[in-house]
C-alpha cells in the first residue's frame, strides 16, 4: 500500500507510538520503510543559559536509545531519525526529504484549546503534502 511511512514517536507516550508504528508495519508495502522520528524541541536561549549543555545531546541519545529498543522489541524493521525544532515543522519537513506518501501521527483526546484532534496532527493534518493517518489515542 505505502512505499514511505512516517511515525513521529513522542518518548512521553511511548506505547502510542508503538501502536503507530505496529499499525504502519501492516499498510508498508514489500521492500517499503518505516522512519521512526523523534522530534527534539529547541530550548529557548533564555532558558538554555540554566541547562547543563549536555542537555540537548542527552535527548537526542534518549530518543535514539528508546526507539532502537522499540524497533529491537518488536521486531519491526524501521530507520531513526532525530528531528529538531517545532514537531509539526519538522514531522512535515522528514516527510518532504524522504518523499513520504504516508504520516501516521497519534492524537490524544483533546482539550478544548485542540477539540478536534491534537495541536501537532492538526497541523501535521493541514499542511502535509502526503496522506496522514490519525491515530486516536483512547
Amino acid at each position: 500500500m505505502y512505499k514511505k511511512i512516517i511515525v513521529p514517536i513522542e518518548l512521553g507516550a511511548l506505547h502510542s507510538g508503538e501502536r503507530a508504528f505496529r499499525k504502519a508495519s501492516t499498510l508498508l508495502d514489500t521492500g517499503g520503510e518505516i522512519i521512526l522520528l523523534n522530534v527534539v524541541e529547541d530550548v529557548p536561549t533564555y532558558v538554555a543559559i540554566d541547562l547543563p549543555a549536555e542537555l540537548l545531546q542527552n535527548a537526542i541519545d534518549d530518543a535514539q536509545e528508546k526507539l532502537g529498543m522499540l524497533i529491537r522489541t518488536s521486531g519491526i524493521p524501521a530507520m531513526i531519525e532525530i528531528g529538531h525544532g517545532r514537531p509539526a515543522h519538522s514531522i512535515l519537513a522528514t516527510a518532504e526529504t524522504h518523499d513520504a506518501d504516508l504520516i501516521i501521527v497519534a492524537s490524544h483526546i483533546p482539550d478544548f484549546s485542540n477539540y478536534f484532534i491534537g495541536a501537532t496532527a492538526d497541523r501535521v493534518v493541514r499542511h502535509a503534502k502526503c496522506s496522514v493517518l490519525v491515530d486516536r489515542q483512547r
